[in-house]
């Protein structure tokens, strides 16, 4: 044997499920809660980052809220056009929900120029002023700008806004970290990656995670994964 990597026959429809078997077997006698065990695991499976069993952390019943509120027809927000193009939407609307990213929004780029502030900043504050105006949850999806997590913070401080879920996630060198840390310092469910890993495609990850969990049970088990 010349110790190379040998390439496998497997069917297109096989090849998550031999993904997941061999994150499984990666994993070994490693035991999670069986809530946040897809959610770590459907990381590992975008990354192939095995970091994820350990830097991924969840307040306590997050996972059941996040469930609740995506079968109630949640709206997600998402600080990337990446993170929202990730997301599986077809389960999503199923339940009534819908995704969305307002960070190419004039009005969005308008605020933004005008505070002196990011887009990402700015966006939370559009997301905080339409959730006052509805009653389905909101779950916001930070996988790229950390001041999207202190503005959130901020709004929460406030209390102008109340998700059902913050997932944190963005990735980086400059304030990641930190805002991940305020982030965990206050009472919102959150799921965050700790530490500077992270990213647009964990987002979308641990959204579609939660969505197809949900959707094992609920009444969207019908529509079809992408």
């Amino acid at each position: 044997m010349d110790g190379k990597e040998r390439l496998e026959q497997v069917l297109p429809g096989e090849i998550e499920k031999r993904s997941f078997a061999i994150i499984s077997q990666e994993l070994g006698e490693r035991t999670f809660d069986p809530l946040e065990e897809p959610v770590i695991k459907r990381c590992i499976h975008t990354s192939a980052d095995f970091d994820y069993a350990d830097n991924l952390v969840f307040s306590p019943g997050v996972m059941e809220r996040a469930l609740a509120a995506v079968r109630a027809g949640a709206r997600i927000v998402t600080d990337t056009n990446m993170g929202l193009a990730g997301i599986n939407k077809k389960v999503l609307a199923s339940f009534g929900g819908e995704a969305c990213c307002f960070m190419a929004d004039p009005d969005v780029a308008d605020l933004a120029k005008k505070e002196g502030t990011t887009r990402a900043v700015a966006s939370m504050k559009k997301a905080a002023a339409l959730a006052a105006t509805e009653e389905r949850p909101l779950i916001l999806a930070v996988g790229n700008a950390p001041t999207a997590l202190v503005e959130i913070c901020g709004l929460l401080e406030k209390g102008q806004i109340a998700p059902a879920l913050v997932i944190g996630v963005p990735v980086g060198f400059v304030n990641v970290v930190a805002a991940k840390e305020m982030l965990m310092e206050t009472d919102v469910p959150y799921i965050v990656a700790r530490g500077r890993k992270g990213g647009s495609n964990i987002a979308a990850a641990i959204c579609n995670a939660i969505l197809y969990m949900a959707d094992q049970t609920g009444p969207a088990s019908r529509a079809c994964r992408t």
